[in-house]
């Protein structure tokens, strides 16, 4: 197993594991919006996504958006999303992508990385106390929706 740094060369192989992950996550697939989408965010240098590869397949992903902590003075990253291929799963894979985003994170010089996962999300939330992630039970987490997206 691999493990790369994504680039527009990549979107083809990447889109259809976007959109399972998305599915994932209870969406309607749309592989023409996904496909748009990746495109965005790296043609403007929005997101870092790593790919993990196996005999020359993609297996793997994980996607980062930069953001800033006002209180550390730093910026870090939203490690937003994480998806391994099912039946690649159980093989390291998503370690793999973790410690990659991890050394990149060091490497850059960020505070850190933050994540969040759904409660339901059983695999996610042994895999990422398991490789080094803290649960921060004591804060809320609130999103407001734009009645318009």
């Amino acid at each position: 197993m691999k493990i790369l740094r994504l680039d527009l060369s990549h979107v083809d192989d990447l889109v259809p594991l976007f959109d399972s992950y998305r599915q994932f996550y209870r969406k309607p697939s749309d592989l023409a919006a996904a496909d748009a989408f990746l495109r965005e965010r790296l043609s403007l240098n929005e997101a870092i996504v790593f790919g993990a590869f196996d005999d020359g397949h993609l297996i793997g992903f994980t996607l980062l958006y930069p953001l800033f902590s006002s209180t550390r003075m730093k910026s870090f990253y939203l490690l937003n999303d994480l998806f391994v291929l099912p039946e690649c799963r159980n093989k390291s894979v998503g370690k793999a992508l973790l410690n990659k985003c991890k050394q990149f994170a060091t490497e850059q010089g960020k505070a850190g990385l933050m994540l969040e996962t759904e409660k339901t999300n059983d695999v996610g939330n042994h895999l990422y106390p398991a490789n080094g992630f803290q649960l921060i039970a004591d804060s809320n987490f609130y999103f407001w929706e734009n009645s318009i997206s």
